[in-house]
């Protein structure tokens, strides 16, 4: 009985093998290279600010979106006529009443609600 067979089926599956292994080595040292390199890049990152860096909100001032109740800027019925020229950029003025109006009594709220719909009266 001759063992030549099995030396010939055993060599092509210990070169699979080696190349595996050697592929495993070479990603592990990729691995290693990138967390190397990555841990050199953020000790050149400039630090981060301190709290009396940090920038500092706008004074008397509000920082964003305003809300408030605001009215129609009307012309009087007996006014002339203006061009473009001579209206303003937005057509409503701040309210002198800033109290929010609430829902009318008769009035659902919200389409679909199973309300009547709108002022009954």
């Amino acid at each position: 009985m001759s063992t030549g067979w099995t030396e010939r089926a055993a060599a092509p599956g210990a070169a699979v093998g080696v190349v595996l292994a050697l592929v495993g080595l070479a990603i592990v040292g990729m691995l290693i290279g990138a967390f190397v390199w990555g841990r050199r890049r953020q000790d050149r990152a400039p630090r981060p600010p301190r709290p009396e860096e940090q920038p500092r909100l706008p004074g008397g001032r509000p920082s964003g979106p305003v809300q408030e109740v605001r009215e129609p800027d009307e012309l009087p019925p007996d006014s002339p006529r203006l061009t473009p020229h001579q209206l303003r950029h937005s057509s409503t003025r701040s309210s002198a009443d800033q109290e929010p109006s609430k829902w009318s009594g008769g009035g659902s709220g919200a389409f679909g609600s199973g309300g009547p719909g709108g002022k009954q009266g």
